[in-house]
């Protein structure tokens, strides 16, 4: 058996945590006044929600409303991030239209590979705005979990038919985003797929209206702006990580698409960070 922690959003309305689970762990069933959502990031186990079972594992999301009674058994070692919120932190509208429509009962939520990328990045960047604290990362939070909410409900509108292509490109899409610092050439995407090269190019700039290897880009030089202003890394170490092959490439990459290069970048949106904390 697992003791729950105790949360206390009297103070910032939100509060977003880790919890992990050893196999047999069970919590027990419980409820409380203010909203939470679940995201299992690893293992398997068992949802008790309102007295239905559910299978509870990876990429399954759970919204619970207050006062729902629920329960955690995990049947492997169990990673779930866990997201707990007083409805009234966020605008009216959201409560609105997305919380008082989409969210009147408590519901397992299973998402498909484009939305459930679209919620790992934003429960990644929540955390990151936590581990800042300050009055702005809150404001961000808050945000993101509007955010967050509309990726949820939009999981749960009735799907249209999607064809195969439509499937392979977010198949596709979501290797890219996790395997953007080892592919290196569109014959190694290709590959993944099955399918000739000028095949897999015509179903993703259907899906996307890019080509994969101009999303590839994109996702290194995303990554690259994040660890130029959050980290002190060398500028040939962040070009080594993020998967481009020479220092001259990714300069001429990067000054395509951000109109400045790396050390510029750096040093523009470091001085604007610490005027940002300066403000506050």
């Amino acid at each position: 058996m697992s003791n729950r922690r105790v949360i206390d959003l009297s103070i910032q309305g939100i509060h977003l945590y880790e919890v992990k689970h050893e196999e047999g762990d069970v919590i027990m069933e419980h409820d409380h006044p203010f909203h939470e959502i679940l995201y299992a990031l690893d293992g398997e186990g068992q949802l008790t929600l309102d007295g239905k079972q559910l299978d509870f594992n990876k990429d399954h999301g759970v919204v619970i409303v207050p006062f729902s009674p629920h329960a955690v058994v995990s049947d492997s070692n169990l990673t779930i991030l866990v997201l707990a919120f007083d409805a009234q932190l966020l605008d009216i509208s959201v409560q609105k239209e997305l919380l008082d429509v989409f969210f009147n009962v408590s519901s397992m939520i299973r998402l498909n590979p484009f939305l459930g990328s679209e919620l790992r990045q934003l429960l990644r960047k929540m955390l990151f705005e936590l581990s800042r604290g300050n009055p702005l990362n809150l404001l961000a939070m808050k945000l993101k979990l509007s955010e967050l909410l509309l990726v949820l409900a939009r999981a749960q509108q009735p799907s249209h038919v999607i064809d195969a292509d439509s499937l392979r490109a977010e198949k596709l899409r979501l290797y890219i985003d996790s395997h953007y610092f080892e592919i290196m050439h569109s014959n190694d995407i290709s590959v993944k797929l099955g399918m000739s090269t000028r095949h897999v190019n015509n179903i993703f700039k259907k899906q996307y209206s890019i080509t994969p290897i101009q999303y590839l880009t994109e996702v290194r030089i995303e990554m690259a702006k994040k660890m130029l202003v959050e980290t002190d890394k060398e500028i040939v170490c962040i070009c080594f990580e993020v998967g481009f092959e020479t220092l001259s490439s990714f300069y001429r990459m990067f000054k395509n698409y951000i109109q400045m290069s790396p050390n510029q970048y750096r040093v523009v949106h470091r001085v604007r960070s610490r005027n940002e904390q300066v403000l506050v």
